[in-house]
Order: structure tokens, then C-alpha cells, then sequence
């Protein structure tokens, strides 16, 4: 594994505010990576993106339905990180009935070019996006990383075989097993 801490960025998110009034009452609220990793026990999985077949299908459901057996295990959160914007990861978790899992945006790719993630998908028609991987992380450190196999530019298939939730929650299990 290259990267042992999360990259140091600030996540452009919009976040429900009914002061905005309208139709859309969000505003753009800013997030550090401190924010969201400083002192806390958190799972991230990222995928290529929004909408997406197995993304939609199986990737993040799959993390929606054991998101309290993370709980249960001491997460203190699980997020979903895709190279889209706000808006997009907003309609996409709307449209799948996500309750729990974070949706958060890195339309930018600071964080996935920060963690060495980032690929191309212009085969797909898709540009820059992120390479599928999973990780536990312990107040910014990164403890475990499942990325997929096979991670190039314009890779001719969607590797999704260690990045699922199934595979993290043993492997954090296994840890509480060792522990005890």
C-alpha cells in the first residue's frame, strides 16, 4: 500500500438547508478531510461513478443493507466516493433510497489522485474517474485497502470482487477475533 494517510482536501458538498427555501434548498458546504477522518473510525468505498451498472446494482446497495453491522463493529461511518459532483451523487443516492451510507463528491479529483486512484475511462466515454477500492481508516490513517486487481487507464473490464462490503466487514471482524 503507497498512501498510509488520506489525502489533506476540502470536499465541495451541498447539504439540506430549508432557510434556502425553493425547490432546491441546499447550499455548498465545504469539507476537510480532518473533518471527515479526524478521530473517527471510517469505511470508504469508491467507484467509478454515479449511475453507473454495478455501482447502482450491487456496489453501494451492498453497502446500504450492512451499514448497521458496520455500526454494530465500531464504524463510525461509511461513505461512498465517486469522481461526480454534489448534484449527481445527491439524485443517484435519492434514487437508489440511500438513508445511510455518505454520498461524497470528489468532482475535482483531488482525493482520488491524492490516494493514486485515479484513471482513465475515455473507452467508456466516462474521462477521469476513480479506480473501484475500499478502505478502513483510523483518524486519517489509512489501516487496510482493498483495491480492485488489474488497475490501469481504460481497463477493459470492471474488476468488483474485493471492494464489496462483505469483504470489509470480515476483514473488520476478523480484527475485533484477533483482538479478543
Amino acid at each position: 500500500m503507497s498512501v498510509t494517510r488520506v489525502p489533506d482536501v476540502v470536499f465541495k458538498t451541498r447539504v439540506r438547508d430549508e432557510s434556502v427555501g425553493g425547490e432546491n434548498p441546499f447550499r455548498w458546504q465545504d469539507v476537510s478531510s480532518d473533518e471527515i477522518f479526524g478521530g473517527r473510525k471510517v469505511v470508504v468505498f469508491a467507484l467509478p461513478g454515479a449511475f453507473t451498472p454495478t455501482c447502482s446494482s450491487t456496489h453501494l446497495p451492498g453497502y446500504e443493507a450492512k451499514y448497521q453491522e458496520f455500526k454494530d463493529q465500531g464504524i463510525d461511518e461509511v461513505y461512498c466516493l465517486s469522481v461526480n459532483d454534489a448534484f449527481s451523487m445527491f439524485q443517484w443516492g435519492k434514487q437508489l433510497g440511500v438513508k445511510n451510507v455518505k454520498l461524497l463528491p470528489d468532482g475535482n479529483c483531488h482525493f482520488t489522485r491524492g490516494m493514486d486512484m485515479l484513471v482513465k475511462k475515455e473507452n467508456l466515454g466516462f474521462g477521469d474517474r476513480s479506480w473501484r477500492y475500499s478502505m478502513l481508516v483510523e483518524d486519517g490513517e489509512v489501516k487496510k485497502l482493498f483495491s480492485e486487481e488489474g488497475k490501469e487507464d481504460n481497463c477493459a473490464t470492471d474488476p468488483f470482487e474485493c471492494s464489496d462490503a462483505d469483504t470489509m466487514l470480515a476483514y473488520i471482524k476478523s480484527l475485533d477475533a484477533l483482538a479478543a
